[in-house]
């Protein structure tokens, strides 16, 4: 399964349009801020409750007249939670990249609506630290996935203000994800090279993690767009006998550079 997977990503990348290809990009940048709750049940039992910050970039590429679009971006988050006794905290952070390939129909005409279907090659790293912490204080993250993925757009005007709606959702299919066993140390792992299925397989059964995004945006310039949205992240994981969850909500503000 692995070299299917990494062939499946590779050819992904391979059918993006060159640099000499694209005609028109886009670059988005947003930042948000909003609730966490975080599981993982190699460090604690225990759910976290806290806060984080997250900061997503977008750079979309298409050429004139082509049904294919192309997308890469950009996720950083962090986040801070603490136990329901207020007696333990947990520091989170990860880095995602997504690149990906759409194919669009436009619907009303002169990409008024504009339905979107492709897929989505998603690297992943990350961290879950116990602050107390032990013979095992922090937890590494580690995955790559396939997902499928779907956006639909739409542009309307309010008075004279132009406006647009942009909604997008991805699914995992297929991937494989770091995890240590169940009652194995890192330790055993990285020093003693006592390999116990640390590389695992994952589907949408096992990993099934959901990303949506939404946002509604208002140009104020020809190439400037301000915009305001909701971005939620829902990974979970569940191998080796262990759990892990890091579900986040972020209300987003952003702007939009086109050239």
């Amino acid at each position: 399964m692995m070299q299917w997977l990494l062939a499946a990503i590779v050819g992904l990348l391979i059918t993006m349009p060159s640099a000499a290809q694209r005609r028109y990009s886009t670059s988005f940048t947003q930042i948000g801020f909003g609730p966490s709750r975080i599981l993982d049940t190699y460090l604690s039992q225990e759910h976290f409750d806290g806060y984080g910050l997250t900061v997503l970039t977008t750079m979309r590429h298409h050429r004139p007249y082509s049904p294919w679009r192309t997308v890469v971006q950009q996720q950083v988050n962090m986040s801070v939670g603490d136990d329901r006794a207020d007696s333990k905290s947990v520091i989170e952070g990860s880095y995602n990249i997504y690149a990906g390939r759409y194919y669009a129909w436009d619907i009303l005409g002169d990409n008024a609506l504009l339905l979107q279907a492709g897929a989505l090659a998603n690297g992943s790293l990350g961290f879950i630290y116990n602050t107390l912490g032990g013979n095992n204080p922090a937890q590494a993250r580690a995955a790559i996935n396939i997902m499928p993925s779907a956006i639909a757009a739409y542009r309307f005007n309010v008075g004279r203000y132009p406006l647009n709606v942009r909604y997008q959702a991805d699914l995992p299919l297929v991937g494989l994800a770091f995890s240590p066993n169940y009652g194995q140390s890192y330790y055993e792992i990285f020093s003693l090279g006592n390999y116990d299925h640390n590389i695992v397989p994952t589907t949408f059964i096992s990993a099934p993690n959901f990303r949506q995004q939404f946002y509604i945006a208002c140009p104020i310039t020809r190439r400037v767009t301000l915009s305001l949205g909701y971005l939620g992240d829902y990974s979970q994981l569940q191998v080796n006998n262990l759990k892990q969850h890091v579900y986040t909500h972020r209300i987003m503000i952003g702007a939009t550079k086109r050239f």
